[in-house]
């Protein structure tokens, strides 16, 4: 069995392992990590060997530390992320070229279809019948995306939102209240093989399915880092948030996982908190005193237009793992058009927790 990770800012895991009754057996690690010394690398594959086969990461990582020679260096690799690629390897996990990726970007759309495709591509791809795709979101109008399990009065302020224009929909991934402006946000979604973070916790997929972007952040000049659970920062601040979805496949058998993230690429401030309810806890959890201060603009950090970020974006991601123009099909659209009437524009669906 043979099993890949990146390590989150870091180096790529390669693991080949079998299992004999049960235990791990011709346990092999490589990579293009650095490891000092030498005979450190010999003493991880003797910590794996013979470790039983259902042993969890975090177990198969503290083997590892258990085993390391003293003054043993690590760079661009953790024993954690060692103890990550044999459970991929164990679970059979794809990796990110493993497939023909697709790309969608197309015109501006109302924020309820936004919703709608996430659900209706995510649950094609679970499906077999879409291949993994990258949505890149234009919005049609101003937004309040609320979390799938937030309360709506306790989240948006009815008259800031009625007074500025801005819709309110509720999206079928959890996390926080997300505000939007066309200008103003980058929004992008992975529908992608729950085969791809086989192996991963939920946690770590965040980090898994992020990591790209940082990649693309990165060669726009902007140190940024994956902050747990579904943050993304720099030194001057949050800019993106994420959330996700799973989807059961056909038959309750293998799904699909959705992972979508929206950046700030401007913001207005002073609009954002007269709509949404930021309230003083969530600002002490983020070590913050003010709602302004949380979220610092790509705009400023990279000086670029919007539209460059974007399409540096995509060529980070075409890059890495190969990127096909592709579309939403007439059927898909049809779907995703009724299930924003009827669910994402609904009061019970918005107001589903008052």
């Amino acid at each position: 069995m043979h099993g890949e990770y990146k390590v989150p800012g870091g180096k790529l895991v390669v693991v080949d392992v079998d299992v004999e009754d049960g235990v791990l057996r011709h346990v092999r690690v490589a990579g293009d990590f650095f490891l000092e010394p030498d005979e450190a690398l010999e003493a991880v594959n003797r910590a794996l060997e013979g470790a039983p086969a259902d042993t969890d990461a975090a177990g198969l990582a503290a083997r590892i530390e258990a085993a390391l020679p003293a003054g043993t260096v690590m760079y661009g690799l953790t024993s954690e992320g060692v103890g990550i690629a044999v459970r991929r390897a164990l679970a059979h996990a794809t990796d990110w070229t493993d497939y023909d990726w697709q790309l969608i970007h197309e015109a501006p759309q109302p924020p309820a279809l936004h919703m709608a495709l996430d659900e209706v591509l995510t649950a094609e791809v679970a499906a077999g019948r879409r291949a993994p795709t990258l949505r890149v979101w234009e919005w049609g109008a101003p937004a309040v995306i609320i979390g799938s399990f937030q309360s709506l009065r306790n989240e948006v302020d009815p008259q800031g939102a009625a007074r500025h224009g801005i819709e309110v929909v509720r999206r079928i991934s959890g996390g926080g209240a997300m505000f939007v402006e066309p200008g103003n946000t980058i929004t992008y979604s992975l529908s992608v093989p729950e085969s791809l973070v086989q192996g991963l916790s939920f946690q770590d997929s965040y980090a898994y399915l992020d990591d790209w972007v940082l990649g693309a952040l990165g060669d726009m000049g902007i140190r940024a880092w994956y902050q747990p659970l579904n943050d993304i920062a720099t030194d001057q601040g949050k800019i993106a948030g994420a959330a996700q979805k799973r989807i059961v496949g056909p038959g309750g058998g293998p799904g699909a996982v959705l992972h979508h993230v929206t950046m700030s690429y401007d913001i207005d401030a002073d609009k954002m908190v007269e709509v949404l309810r930021i309230g003083r806890e969530k600002l002490s959890d983020k070590g913050t005193r003010s709602a302004k201060k949380r979220v610092d603009p790509l705009r400023r950090q990279t000086g670029l237009p919007r539209e460059a970020v974007i399409d540096r974006m995509i060529a980070s991601f075409r890059a890495r793992y190969g990127l096909a123009q592709g579309k939403v099909t007439d059927e898909e659209l049809a779907r995703a058009e009724e299930l924003a009437r009827t669910k994402f524009s609904s009061p019970e669906w918005t107001a589903r927790v008052p």
